[in-house]
């Protein structure tokens, strides 16, 4: 059913374009339906430029345990989210129209994901702020995933990123298998700094 809103209304709203239609399932569903792999049960997350639901949607399909934020801001893209969630009968998302800026520090998640959305380093400035500490963000990235973490170096210092690895899920499901940048947050260095000063 989701395939069928992507193609249709999906495609006439213009979240996707014409020539994805016949690559829905493997670029798109699959691809996204495979990060599964990398969330932890019962997560609480968000997913960061939800855009046509790609991947939080279809996390939200595979993944019923896991309660899912979908942060969007443009009003076309948060119509059609709010639709899918109804049309599927999805009691596990939630539809929230807004920037990841507007969102920080006010409420955590254990998981952010982010697919097509912005470089890794503008990424770590939007995500860090939502997670908890220990939590992580998922990017989906392509094959310059590598260049990106180092590009994205001392961005990971200033976020108060823990650590940072790629992660491949997808092997044997999908071809190619999907490429994860997966960056884990330690506490926030605006937070442990006012606990240094009340100190």
């Amino acid at each position: 059913m989701f395939a069928e809103m992507l193609a249709g209304p999906g495609v006439v709203r213009g979240l996707l374009g014409p020539r994805e239609v016949p690559r829905i399932w493997d670029r798109h569903l699959l691809n996204c339906a495979v990060v599964a792999e990398a969330v932890p049960p019962d997560a609480a997350l968000v997913d960061i430029g939800s855009g046509a639901g790609l991947p939080g949607l279809v996390l939200a399909i595979v993944r019923p345990d896991v309660r899912v934020t979908l942060l969007e801001p443009l009003l076309r893209r948060t119509t059609f989210l709010s639709e899918c969630v109804e049309v599927l009968k999805l009691d596990n998302v939630e539809v929230l129209r807004g920037r990841a800026e507007e969102l920080a520090r006010k409420r955590l998640f254990d998981v952010a994901t982010a697919r097509a959305v912005a470089p890794l380093d503008r990424l770590l400035a939007w995500s860090m702020p939502l997670l908890r500490e220990g939590g992580e963000l998922l990017a989906m990235k392509g094959e310059r995933a590598a260049e990106e973490v180092e590009a994205a170096r001392s961005q990971m210092k200033s976020s108060g990123a823990r650590s940072v690895e790629l992660v491949t899920v997808g092997r044997g499901r999908v071809e190619p298998p999907a490429t994860l940048v997966r960056v884990v947050a330690g506490r926030s260095p605006i937070v442990s700094g006012r606990r240094r000063r009340k100190r």
